[in-house]
């Protein structure tokens, strides 16, 4: 699998604190091994939404994420206003 990141998600990603950024890069870590790692709560959203999936840095921010056969598009990362 191939992770490519979207402009709007390394715009968002220079905003993230120090130590969330951290936390994100060891998710990455995990999410590059196993997609579905439960320490990642990685889920399929619904609604408008419905063809993406995200996963979890820490109780507050998420990472937006689409599946392209494969591949994995990494589309914005933040609190829940990311799925606004």
């Amino acid at each position: 699998m191939k992770i490519y990141y979207h402009p709007r998600f390394k715009k968002s990603y220079k905003k993230l604190p120090p130590e969330i950024k951290r936390w994100a890069e060891a998710g990455e870590e995990i999410f590059q091994q196993n997609i579905f790692d439960p320490k990642l709560d990685t889920h399929k959203l619904h609604g408008k939404l419905k063809n993406f999936w995200s996963f979890s840095i820490d109780q507050k921010y998420r990472v937006l994420f689409e599946k392209i056969g494969k591949d994995v598009v990494f589309l914005d990362v933040g609190n829940h206003d990311i799925y606004q």
